[in-house]
């Protein structure tokens, strides 16, 4: 019943404010004769007169006027969200999740997206940082920021970041009267500052490679933590040999702060890339963060 009443009302709308049952049909797009049995319908089923017709003129009664100050509007509302639907549907709105460690926010998503925000003043985004490998399915993501080599099977890559290649580094006061290492395996006499990983709780294992072959090395040291921030204060400050990524410290070796060891040992590998499944459907905001991000040589 509601359906049938739903476009009678309609009907009936147009007609009262045409004050013409021609008219009405000719703006609507269906015949005359169709319009007045829509109004007919409608006037049986409630049980009330809502026009009163005359040879030259449709004016709504007492009841049709009510329809027309307490109904109408609503169409009205409706007819104008549906249009607004439809001008949106081509323009980047909404909020887009996406998940990554702090490194890759601040370091390379931030930049990215910081010039381009401001040209979509309808478009959110939700960045969340932590070092755990999240399951943006379950977890609700919209897209996540890994490295290559920890990307799962059946989801969508696009690289948005160079090569890179991580640096053992200490202070210049830590190696003074030590030998700094020479092969990975030299770690085990050194205080190094240790990174905790969200996944599985459990220590970082500190990778190098050289000449083909790959070592992964299980440090020591006084102090750990679960960002790169507060690695690179503890190395700047002596406590030990950080593992961190080279553009983090670059500026620090260059000035002389830190040092760099087992560089021979420290190729690059693949950097960051953006991931989504292969069913997430790309949304006119999805598209600009894509494109924002995707990397160019």
């Amino acid at each position: 019943m509601l359906r049938e009443n739903v476009i009678d009302l309609m009907s009936f709308v147009a007609v009262a404010r045409e004050g013409s049952f021609t008219r009405a049909a000719a703006q609507i797009g269906v015949s005359q004769s169709a319009l007045s049995h829509s109004v007919r319908g409608l006037e049986q089923r409630l049980g009330l007169r809502l026009l009163t017709r005359t040879t030259r003129k449709v004016t709504p009664t007492s009841e049709g006027e009510r329809i027309m100050e307490r109904i109408a509007p609503y169409f009205g509302e409706i007819e104008s969200e549906l249009t607004a639907l439809i001008e949106a549907k081509d323009r980047p709105a909404g909020t887009i999740r996406l998940t990554m460690t702090d490194y890759a926010a601040e370091t390379l998503v931030w930049p990215k997206l910081a010039p381009v925000l401001g040209d979509y003043p309808d478009l959110k985004v939700e960045i969340v940082t932590d070092y755990a490998l999240t399951d943006i399915v379950a977890e609700r993501f919209d897209a996540g920021v890994r490295l290559g080599e920890q990307l799962s099977e059946g989801m969508i890559a696009v690289r948005v970041g160079p090569d890179f290649r991580m640096l053992a580094v200490a202070a210049p006061g830590y190696l003074e009267g030590r030998d700094a290492p020479e092969t990975p395996q030299d770690l085990t006499d050194h205080a190094c500052i240790n990174l905790r990983l969200s996944t599985h709780g459990g220590l970082y294992a500190w990778e190098f490679e050289k000449d083909g072959r790959e070592l992964r090395v299980k440090v020591d040291g006084q102090m750990t933590f679960n960002a790169t921030g507060p690695v690179i204060q503890a190395a700047l400050d002596g406590y030990g040999i950080g593992y961190l990524p080279e553009d983090l410290v670059a500026a620090h070796i260059e000035a002389g702060r830190l040092v760099a060891v087992l560089e021979d040992w420290s190729p690059p590998f693949p950097g960051y890339y953006l991931y989504y499944p292969h069913r997430r459907e790309h949304s006119p905001a999805f598209k600009v963060i894509l494109d924002a991000l995707r990397h160019r040589e």
